[in-house]
Formats: structure tokens, C-alpha cells, sequence
């Protein structure tokens, strides 16, 4: 899951980002309303943080534009206001959720969690499966029947973004994006190499799961002989 992070207190942006990041998301992090709503509107994004006092553009103006452009990414505000009008300006503007600063970690990490829940993504603390082949969190790592193995962080993120969306072919610029970035020049020959490291250690466990090549455009995972 990618996560934007709008927010101009630099230290405390850069520290959730790290936060995030422990937890195995993916995340990017812009300090001004300006470049936030550009990052924003790329709509690559499964949640997005976004601050109200923010310079060049307000949060309640980066999510106005946001929702006139059909950007349905979910969004919790951050702000040190506590006002009752600003809860209800940022919620009848089309936020998810609202949080005041400061806030505690574990209540963050489950607001992100309820909130994209509530948008249909699959979200779970540790664990997501796709037949018999589950992924876990915690320990970074596959499992098929008694067998299990470790990946690196690339193999983790690739592979939950495709057991994340079974049967579906991932074009290969919606993986970049969603792993290194949209601004990122990462080519393509770089996920051709995890995926080989994937299936290889698919193939190592004898699973009935494999990643399969749509010839010029992308991935999918797919059972054998379903």
C-alpha cells in the first residue's frame, strides 16, 4: 500500500514517513500544499495524510481539488487544530477521517487501516493470502503449506501488490509507480529480475501459485489450473 504524506513540519513528516516505512508501506512525503495536490493527483495512492495548515496551498484546498477531479484516494487530516468547525469543514469536504496533532502511533496506524478498509482495500496486521500462499508482515516472508521463505523488501512489496490484486494484470508502469514512485526511472529489466527471484522461490516451495507474464504489458498471479 502507497501512502502520501503532506505535512511542512519537516521532522515530524520525515518521522512518520520512517514510521510508516517500518510497517511496511510505501510512502512519499511533500511539505507544501502545492507539490502535495501534483503528487496527489496521480491517483497512485491508497491513503493520503494531509496536513491543513499547510504553505502555498491549504489542506482544505489540496482535498477540494482533489475531489473535484474524481481523486477518490482515502484521506485522514492532520492538524493541531481542534476546532469542532474544522472537523466538519474537512469532513464536508470529502475527508475520511480526522486526527489532531498530537497524536499517538498505534491510533494513527489503525485510522489508516479502518479508513482504507472502508474503501475497499484488503488490509490486515500481518498477514494476506491468495489460495494456500500466504504473505506475512511481520517476518517478511512467504509461506506454502510447512514451507516458508524470506524476501528482500522489493520481493515483499512486489508481492503484496500482486496478491493484493488476484487474476489482475499489473501493467509494469503501475508497478513502478506504485513501488518506487512515480517520478521514479527505475526500468522495467529491474521488476523483471524480481519477478524471476519470485518465482524461483515460488517454485523452491512446489506452490500451485504462479506469476504470469501478460506478454508487453505486465503481471498477474494466478493459481495453476484454475
Amino acid at each position: 500500500m502507497r501512502i502520501l504524506v503532506i505535512e511542512d513540519e519537516v521532522q515530524l513528516a520525515d518521522a512518520v514517513s520512517e514510521i510508516l516505512k517500518r510497517n511496511k508501506y510505501f510512502v512519499d512525503t511533500v511539505y507544501d500544499g502545492a507539490d502535495g495536490l501534483d503528487y496527489a493527483l496521480t491517483g497512485v495512492y491508497d491513503c493520503i495524510l494531509l496536513d491543513v495548515m499547510l504553505p502555498k496551498m491549504n489542506g482544505f484546498e489540496v482535498l477540494s481539488n482533489l475531489r473535484k477531479e474524481k481523486i477518490s484516494t482515502a484521506v485522514i487530516m492532520l492538524t493541531a487544530k481542534s476546532e469542532v468547525e474544522d472537523k466538519i469543514t474537512g469532513l464536508d469536504g470529502g475527508a475520511d477521517d480526522y486526527i489532531t496533532k498530537p497524536f499517538n502511533t498505534s491510533e494513527l496506524l489503525a485510522r489508516i487501516r479502518a479508513t482504507t478498509r472502508r474503501k475497499g482495500e484488503f488490509v490486515d496486521d500481518n498477514c494476506i493470502s491468495f489460495g494456500n500462499l500466504k504473505l506475512m508482515k511481520n517476518s517478511c516472508s512467504i509461506a506454502y503449506g510447512e514451507n516458508d521463505i524470506k524476501l528482500s523488501l522489493k520481493e515483499f512489496q512486489i508481492m503484496e501488490l500482486l496478491i493484493s490484486n488476484p487474476h489482475r494484470i499489473l501493467p509494469k508502469e503501475r508497478i513502478i509507480e506504485k513501488i518506487w514512485g512515480y517520478e521514479s526511472d527505475v526500468e522495467y529489466n529491474n521488476i523483471e529480475v524480481y519477478i524471476s527471484f519470485l518465482r524461483k522461490k515460488l517454485s523452491t516451495m512446489c506452490s500451485d501459485i504462479q506469476i504470469k507474464t501478460a506478454r508487453g504489458i505486465g503481471y498477474s498471479l494466478e493459481k495453476v489450473g484454475a
